[in-house]
């Protein structure tokens, strides 16, 4: 199976995607598999260039240290180091608060404004000298997602095409109120959070089999944002899922073609599953908003990685539940459902398992969303539309839910 890897930007939160790709690799989640492509923006571009160098590396197995070897080193240590990070996340959240303006990154002398030691950072864990244009495609794709400042337009800087330099990633991660625009390729640069976050349409050109999108914004929110941080970190989120969902939806869009016979694979058209893996918002974000999101405490990044470890294992356990449902194996199903507390709403009705192995199939051309349940769209025989959520503790299932599709759910 060909699988193709995305990694949403959010700042420090994606060091949760540093925890989520660890375990996947120690799992194994990737044997007998072809990572083909990578693609990340912001903070998620830091992740896709490390695991990308050493995929070209050939070897899968060092990602794991590699990025904690990263994001250690990211880390705020030392009293000054400490209070400079404790200074700035005051200041995003009185920024958010409407009690401070922006800070205006060109007021700030180029020798101080942090870029150069976010490049010396970068080559620290990176040789961009061995990062050579791979227009022959001999390795994985790495495509990083940024904008133009002057021209407005989308730019995913694509290992097949361009060098990979410090700038490159940079110009992905240069958030506008922390960094100047990155003048690199002809360009004038802002984060990618900006237009592509991350970049997915690109990867459809390695012909992945499957699509795997690690999420840093949550999707849903259970209260109505009333407070000026909520309604600031929701208007965060918001805008940093709408290119994401745009995407997904296109290429949702194409699997329906398919299936439905209206495009056809020879009119160079592929079905492509899209699993999509969600960090849950966390109490700290909730008390700092976006703010957290610059926050380079030595325990929040390490709490993020082993969130990132929990949550990948409920999306391998998602996946065995689905192996045996594929198979129909309704022995299995049944061990796996043995301690869940199983509902079944009209116009389902029956044993689960049973409907499972023989009349309730996962509907492929809907994403797979792995939150704080996994939710499946499904199709009965008769074509009746629902949806199957899956509740776990660590690996366990522990509350499943077969009812009528919502639409709002995935």
């Amino acid at each position: 199976m060909r699988i193709a890897l995305a990694f949403q930007g959010g700042g420090s939160h994606t060091a949760f995607t540093a925890g989520v790709m660890a375990r996947w690799v120690e799992r194994g989640a990737f044997d007998a598999h072809d990572v083909v492509a990578v693609s990340g923006t912001s903070g998620g571009a830091i992740n896709a260039l490390l695991t990308w160098s050493v995929l070209r590396r050939g070897d899968v197995d060092g990602i794991p240290a590699a990025l904690e070897a990263f994001w250690e080193d990211n880390a705020a240590r030392g009293p000054v180091e400490r209070l400079g990070n404790a200074a700035l996340v005051g200041a995003g959240l009185v920024q958010s608060l409407g009690l401070l303006p922006p800070l205006n990154p060109y007021l700030v002398p180029p020798p101080f404004d942090g870029r150069a030691e976010f490049r010396r950072l970068l080559r620290r864990h990176v040789d961009f000298d061995a990062l050579t244009v791979d227009a022959a495609g001999e390795h994985p794709r790495l495509v990083l997602g940024a904008v133009d400042v002057r021209t407005g337009a989308f730019r995913a800087f694509d290992s097949r095409r361009d060098r990979i330099t410090p700038d490159t990633v940079l110009a992905s991660a240069a958030i506008p109120t922390l960094f100047r625009s990155v003048h690199t390729d002809g360009g004038a640069y802002w984060d990618g959070l900006f237009s592509q976050n991350p970049p997915v349409a690109p990867l459809l050109d390695d012909d992945p089999d499957e699509l795997w999108v690690v999420q840093i914004n949550p999707t849903r929110r259970d209260a109505e944002p009333r407070t000026t941080l909520e309604i600031a970190d929701r208007r965060n989120e918001l805008a940093g899922n709408l290119s994401l969902y745009q995407e997904l939806a296109a290429v949702e869009r194409i699997d329906q073609l398919l299936a439905a016979g209206t495009l056809s694979p020879a009119g160079g058209y592929r079905q492509v599953a899209v699993r999509v893996l969600e960090l849950a918002r966390s109490p700290v974000t909730g008390l700092l908003g976006a703010a957290s999101k610059l926050n380079r405490d030595v325990a929040f990044l390490r709490d993020l990685r082993r969130r990132g470890r929990g949550r990948a294992d409920v999306f391998l356990a998602a996946l065995r539940l689905e192996e045996a449902w594929d198979a129909g194996d309704v022995p299995l199903l049944r061990a796996l459902l043995v301690d869940a507390a199983v509902e079944v709403d009209p116009p389902f009705a029956g044993d689960v398992p049973a409907l499972l192995a023989a009349g309730v199939a996962r509907d492929a051309t809907r994403k797979e969303l792995v939150g704080e349940d996994v939710a499946w769209r499904v199709r009965a025989d008769d074509r009746t539309a629902g949806l199957l959520t899956a509740s776990y503790a660590g690996e366990r299932i522990v509350g499943l839910h077969l009812g009528p599709a919502d639409e709002d759910a995935t």
